[in-house]
């Protein structure tokens, strides 16, 4: 099949839309996310600074940057959903996981700010009001379980969707913590425990989004996606009928919900091409990768590229 080259087009973008499949619901859990969190912020935070409440104010703040990890999040999804053009010829999906890079980083970040002001108030903590803290965190706790509901359907299928969830669900735990050290405070007197809950916040938010940044970093490096075995396809590709060797394997994240792979196949004369799109939609069906081009390669070297077949 010398300079021949063969094109099939069913794995374009309606193809994998399984990756989101309801957009529209996407944006709209999006849109009431944020709106939802946008209003608590404001409410809590005023709340914090009335009150003097440290854990209050860490909470608002934490939320406060899920409200812009949402927006990012938002962004990142309608810029996924814009067609290829002529100079970005991938379409914009890599900005998925350069989106949920600066998410992750963005919090973590803030958490630092957290930690060193609670650290500093433990040894000179004011007298606060419990009940209220306790009232305003019960709010926190039915908004953001809420809000991480609008995205449990969908959070394995995005990694963006997926941080918001995990950022919606820590967030309603954390507002239970701060429940819990209102009640204690109201109870006992113990102010410290604002305080000390805020550096609970701090650890819950280290947890929740350290998983992140890595895959995040891994996938903003083109490394192989997590839960993609590269071993075992090169296994099943040199194991084809008529495939002696491949090499140049690549695996790398399109966006945070398409993957793709490049490979060349050196074949012998048993080769028959029509063995392609077996091979395409072995690999879609068994590995998840939607975008699959092989080069196939003849001649004694094993490298013959002017004489490739390419199939995309």
């Amino acid at each position: 099949m010398a300079h021949s080259h063969t094109h099939n087009h069913t794995h374009s973008h309606g193809g994998h839309a399984h990756g989101l499949p309801a957009s529209g619901k996407l944006n709209k859990a999006f849109l009431l996310g944020i709106g939802l969190n946008i209003a608590y912020v404001v409410v809590e935070a005023g709340a914090g600074w009335w009150y003097n409440s440290l854990a209050l104010l860490t909470d608002a703040g934490h939320n406060f940057t899920d409200v812009l990890s949402l927006l990012l999040a938002f962004f990142a999804l309608r810029m996924a959903q814009r067609k290829p053009t002529e100079r970005f010829t991938y379409g914009y999906g890599k900005s998925t996981t350069l989106v949920s890079l600066l998410n992750a980083m963005l919090l973590l970040v803030a958490v630092g700010a957290i930690g060193w002001e609670a650290i500093e108030r433990l040894g000179t903590a004011p007298a606060l009001n419990g009940t209220a803290i306790t009232l305003v965190a019960i709010v926190g706790i039915l908004i953001n379980t809420g809000t991480a509901l609008l995205f449990f359907r969908d959070k394995e299928h995005d990694i963006n969707v997926k941080g918001a969830y995990l950022h919606m669900a820590a967030d309603a735990l954390v507002s239970l913590g701060v429940v819990v050290a209102g009640l204690v405070m109201h109870y006992t007197g113990w102010f410290w425990v604002d305080a000390a809950m805020s550096l609970v916040i701090v650890v819950v938010i280290v947890w929740s989004t350290w998983g992140l940044l890595v895959e995040s970093l891994r996938l903003t490096l083109d490394a192989v996606p997590h839960g993609i075995d590269l071993p075992a396809i090169r296994e099943y590709l040199q194991g084809v009928p008529g495939v002696a060797q491949v090499h140049d394997l690549h695996v790398w994240a399109m966006s945070s919900t398409e993957n793709s792979l490049t490979a060349h196949l050196v074949v012998e004369d048993t080769y028959q091409d029509s063995q392609l799109m077996e091979i395409r939609e072995e690999i879609a069906h068994h590995h998840g990768i939607q975008h699959v081009t092989l080069q196939v390669e003849r001649g004694p070297d094993g490298h013959a590229c002017e004489h490739a077949g390419v199939y995309h």
